[in-house]
């Protein structure tokens, strides 16, 4: 069976999501269909694998077969004994080392709970990311969506006085401002100096396509020779455009779901869900190429 790519198109939401069927990722990919995915992230920003019972390994190595990897480093707060994972994957579930959900007032849960503003993930490091690949093993009874937005559909629907205004804008991304938004300022000497910002474009270019996004996070907490007030403003302002309701795509998981989504043109957070329950769900990232700003570049120890 061929590859077959659906699109979601709904009367509300036509920009971004598809369906993928006719594809087991357990088994090595042929050329054509590693082609047909990059054309289709291209053109829909978002992909969803249904009924797909992967291991790790099998998961690690569909990952790999669209490119190099980003490893999951000095990024995280978790402690030694609640690692769970290889640092080939990101460990995004609300889970300790003993597979048991963390406490409500749990630090790490505390921290990882900003994953529910908007965001782009790795947009604190100097080489963003490109793709993720977030699969679900155990889901809660109710909540925990994962909502995407387009940032090229919102791009596209700015007028032309503010697509010349953010053109050669440079912001400054780090977790500590994104933490900041939720009231969450309780870092150590050493984990301030590993989230110290990062340069970032607020205009992207997809390089195989030449279609420009806003390139928005949460993470991005001020822009280089603006006021911060005026700044932070600016932000928020595009940030309320681009999470409209017609850019955005919500998806309800279910267990063996694999969802990729490119980072460069798409924002993304995670719904609220009871705190007791499990939810394990474990990324794969793909790197990003370059840096989109000129900086010093961060070597992981």
């Amino acid at each position: 069976m061929a590859i077959q790519i659906r699109p979601q198109f709904h009367p509300i939401t036509p920009f971004i999501g598809a369906e993928v069927d006719g594809i087991d990722l357990r088994e090595p990919l042929a050329p054509e269909q590693i082609a047909a995915i990059d054309d289709a992230m291209d053109r829909y920003a978002v992909l969803v694998f249904h009924d797909q019972p992967l291991t790790n390994d099998q998961h690690l190595a569909f990952t790999r077969s669209l490119g190099p990897i980003e490893t999951s480093t000095g990024n995280k707060l978790r402690k030694p004994e609640d690692i769970r994972l290889p640092t080939t994957f990101a460990d995004v579930s609300n889970l300790d080392g003993n597979n048991k959900p963390y406490a409500r007032n749990d630090r790490k849960r505390l921290f990882a709970i900003g994953n529910r503003l908007w965001h782009s993930d790795s947009s604190f490091k100097a080489i963003p990311a490109k793709y993720s690949l977030l699969r679900a093993l155990s889901v809660p009874s109710k909540g925990g969506n994962t909502e995407f937005a387009h940032m090229g559909a919102a791009y596209e629907a700015l007028d032309d006085a503010t697509k010349a205004l953010i053109e050669p804008l440079i912001c400054e991304h780090s977790q500590m401002f994104s933490r900041d938004l939720i009231g969450f300022r309780d870092f150590s000497a050493d984990e301030r100096e590993r989230f110290k910002p990062v340069l970032q474009r607020l205009v992207r270019t997809l390089p195989r396509t030449g279609r420009k996004s806003v390139y928005l996070s949460s993470h991005a907490g001020t822009i280089i020779g603006w006021e911060m007030p005026e700044a932070r403003l600016l932000l928020r302002d595009l940030t309320e455009h681009a999470t409209q309701r017609e850019f955005v795509y919500s998806h309800k998981w279910r267990v063996n779901d694999l969802v990729m989504w490119d980072n460069r043109q798409t924002m993304h957070r995670g719904r609220p869900f009871p705190a007791d329950e499990a939810r394990d769900v474990r990324r794969t990232t793909l790197a990003g190429h370059a840096p989109t700003v000129e900086q010093p570049i961060a070597v992981a120890a």
